[in-house]
C-alpha cells in the first residue's frame, strides 16, 4: 500500500515568523542600544530595526580587514518638504553623527550613512526634536508618500502636497516601541501583556508581507514615476480646480536576477475617486496587500504579484467590496514628460525657487564645489523651505524676489552655478548608492555612473548628437532604487564590473524599458552603445527619443508613445 502524505501548508518566511512573536516591533533594540560592549544588532533586531527606518550595514570597502558596522537612517519626508529649520537639523547630524554627506534619496527622503552605534541615539533623537522622524522609511509598511515637488502655476501643488501628509498620517503603525527606544531610551518591556498583545489596528500582528509605497502625480509632469507605486493618485483638475484623483494599483519595480516570478511592472489604473475617500481608499487597497500577499516568499510578496496573478477586475471587485461602494471609471489624463526644471521659477504667489542639480543625490563639500555648506548657508540665512525631488535633486522655494541675488551670489561663492548647472544628460541621470554601503550592491552605481556619464557624453558628440536628453539610470542590483527600468538606458548591476543593458523606456516614464543585454561589461558599454546611437541619428523621425527609437526599432513596438 502506497502512503500518500496529506499536502501542509506553505511556511512562512523568517520574517513573518518574529513579527508575530514581537508585534511592537521593539526587539531587543534599547538594551543592545545600552551596551556599549556591542557595535551591532543581532539578525532579528536588524529586521525589526528597518521598521524604525535603520539598515544595518558594513563598509565592504573595509571588509577584507574585518567587517566595519555602521548604519544607514533614513527619514519619513512626506513630500520631501522640509522647513529650513528642519533641514538645518538634517545637516547638523550629518555632519556631526554621519560621514559629512547628506544622500537625497528616490523617494524624496534623506538619508545618513556611516554612522556608528553609539551615534544613533543622538542622530535620531535630533531628527525627532525637529519634528521630523524616520517611523516606517522602512519595513513591512507604508513606505515615505511622494508628492510633486515642483510650484505650479495655481494651488492645485500645495493641496497634492496636503493630501500626501494626509495619506502618510494615515497609513503610520502606531506602535509604542518607537517612542520608547528613541526619545525615552528604553528597552519595551516584551513580557508586558500590553505589549504581548498588541495589534496594529490597520496592520494587525504581522504587518504587510512587503513594503508599500504611495505616490501623487500632476499631469502632465510625472516627476514621481507615479506608475511604480503600488498605489497611486494621479491628480484630475477641472476648471482650475482638483476635483479628486485617478487611482493606480500594482505598480513596482524590484525583481531578483534568475529569477521568472518577480518582475518589474507598471500599474493599472482602477477608476476615479474624490479627495474625500483618499484615506479610506488608501487603507482598502493596503488591506488588499496585507491579506492576499505573499507571505512565503519574500521576493514574490509586492501588490503587483497579487494584481498580475488573479487580475484587475478581481482587484477592482475585492476593493469596492472592503469599500461598499464601487468607484466611477477613470478621467482622461496625459503625462508627457518626467524630471525636474533647474534654475530660477516665479512661483504662482509671486515668491521664486531655485532647483539645483545634485550629481547622483549626494550632497557633500569637494574642493572647489561646497555644495553641503552653500546650501546650508542659503537656508539657514533666508529662511527658505527645502523639497527634496524624486529624481534626487533639490528645490529651495519661498524665496523672496529681492533675495535672489544674495542667494545667487552666495552659491557662486561656494563654486555652486544657478545656470548651466550640468549637462541635460547629467541632470536627467540617477544612480543608487550601492557599494560600499549597500549590502545588496552586486555593482558599482553612485561612485561609477558620473564617469560614465562623461564618457557617453563624448559619444553623443561623435554621434552628432551633443545636446541630446537621454534618461539614463543605474543600479548596483536588481532591485531598482533608481528606477532604471523606466530609463531610456538603464542599467542593472549583475555582477562586480558587468551590468544588464535595458532599453526603451520613454520621456512620459509610463513604459517599461526591456532588456537588451544579460551580461555587459563596463569595458565593453561604449562600444555597445555606439552602432545604436549612430543608427538613431541616422534613423530618428523628427524629434523621436532615443527610448522611443529603440522601442520602435529594436523591438518592434507600434505605440512606442503608451
Amino acid at each position: 500500500m502506497i502512503e500518500r502524505s496529506l499536502p501542509t501548508e506553505p511556511k512562512l518566511t523568517h520574517n513573518e515568523v518574529i513579527k508575530l512573536a514581537i508585534p511592537t516591533l521593539a526587539g531587543t533594540i534599547g538594551a543592545v542600544l545600552a551596551d556599549p560592549a556591542l557595535d551591532r544588532f543581532a539578525e532579528d533586531d536588524i529586521q525589526f530595526l528597518k521598521f524604525h527606518g535603520i539598515y544595518q550595514q558594513d563598509d565592504r570597502d573595509r571588509r577584507k580587514v574585518a567587517k566595519h558596522y555602521m548604519f544607514m537612517i533614513r527619514g519619513r519626508i512626506p513630500g520631501g518638504v522640509l522647513s529650513a529649520k528642519q533641514y538645518v537639523a538634517f545637516d547638523d547630524v550629518a555632519t556631526r553623527n554621519a560621514n559629512n554627506t547628506i544622500r537625497l534619496t528616490s523617494r524624496q527622503s534623506i538619508q545618513f550613512h556611516g554612522v556608528v552605534k553609539t551615534g544613533l541615539g543622538p542622530l535620531m533623537r535630533t531628527i525627532n526634536q525637529s519634528l521630523v522622524d524616520t517611523l516606517a522609511a522602512c519595513g513591512d509598511v507604508n513606505r515615505n508618500v511622494m508628492a510633486p515637488p515642483a510650484p505650479v502655476s495655481n494651488e492645485l501643488s500645495l493641496q497634492v502636497r496636503e493630501d500626501a501628509r494626509k495619506v502618510s498620517e494615515a497609513l503610520l503603525p502606531l506602535t509604542k516601541a518607537y517612542h520608547a527606544i528613541w526619545m525615552e531610551g528604553v528597552q519595551l518591556n516584551l513580557e508586558d501583556a500590553e505589549n504581548k498583545d498588541f495589534e496594529d489596528p490597520l496592520y494587525g500582528k504581522t504587518y504587510l508581507p512587503r513594503k508599500f509605497k504611495v505616490a501623487f502625480a500632476i499631469p502632465p509632469l510625472n516627476d514621481v514615476d507615479v506608475m511604480t507605486n503600488d498605489l497611486g493618485f494621479i491628480a484630475i483638475e477641472e476648471g482650475g480646480k482638483l476635483i479628486g484623483y485617478n487611482l493606480a494599483v500594482g505598480g513596482g519595480l524590484g525583481m531578483s536576477h534568475g529569477n521568472a516570478e518577480t518582475y518589474p511592472r507598471v500599474a493599472d489604473v482602477i477608476g476615479f475617486l474624490t479627495r474625500d475617500q483618499l484615506v479610506e481608499i488608501s487603507k482598502a487597497v493596503l488591506t488588499v496587500h496585507r491579506d492576499f500577499g505573499d507571505r512565503t516568499n519574500r521576493r514574490h510578496a509586492r501588490l503587483k504579484y497579487v494584481l498580475e496573478e488573479k487580475g484587475v477586475a478581481w482587484f477592482r471587485q475585492e476593493l469596492e467590496t472592503r469599500l461598499g461602494y464601487g468607484l466611477p471609471l477613470a478621467k482622461a489624463h496625459h503625462f508627457t514628460k518626467q524630471g525636474d526644471h533647474f534654475g530660477w521659477t516665479q512661483q504662482w504667489d509671486g515668491l521664486e525657487s531655485l532647483g539645483l542639480f545634485v550629481e547622483s543625490g549626494r550632497i557633500k563639500d569637494v574642493e572647489g564645489y561646497r555644495l553641503k555648506s552653500a546650501i546650508r548657508n542659503v537656508v539657514e540665512g533666508y529662511q527658505m523651505e527645502v523639497r527634496i525631488t524624486p529624481s534626487q535633486n533639490i528645490i529651495l522655494s519661498n524665496i523672496k524676489p529681492e533675495n535672489r541675488a544674495a542667494v545667487t551670489q552666495i552659491l557662486a561663492e561656494h563654486g555652486v552655478a544657478v545656470e548651466d548647472q550640468a549637462t541635460v544628460l547629467r541632470r536627467a541621470s540617477m544612480a543608487c548608492p550601492a557599494l560600499p554601503t549597500c549590502g545588496l550592491a552586486l555593482a558599482e552605481s553612485e561612485r561609477y555612473l558620473p564617469a560614465l556619464l562623461g564618457r557617453i557624453q563624448e559619444l553623443l558628440v561623435e554621434t552628432e548628437l551633443k545636446d541630446e536628453e537621454i534618461v539614463i539610470r543605474m543600479t548596483g542590483c536588481p532591485n531598482g532604487c533608481a528606477r532604471p527600468y523606466m530609463a531610456e538606458i538603464g542599467f542593472v548591476g549583475k555582477a562586480p564590473g558587468k551590468y544588464q543593458l535595458y532599453l526603451g523606456g520613454n520621456e512620459a516614464s509610463t513604459r517599461l524599458n526591456r532588456l537588451y543585454k544579460e551580461n555587459l561589461r563596463e569595458a565593453d558599454i561604449l562600444n555597445e552603445l555606439r552602432p545604436l546611437l549612430s543608427r538613431f541619428a541616422g534613423e530618428r523621425t523628427g524629434a523621436e527619443r532615443f527610448g522611443d527609437w529603440c522601442s520602435r526599432t529594436l523591438f518592434n513596438d507600434s505605440a512606442t508613445k503608451n
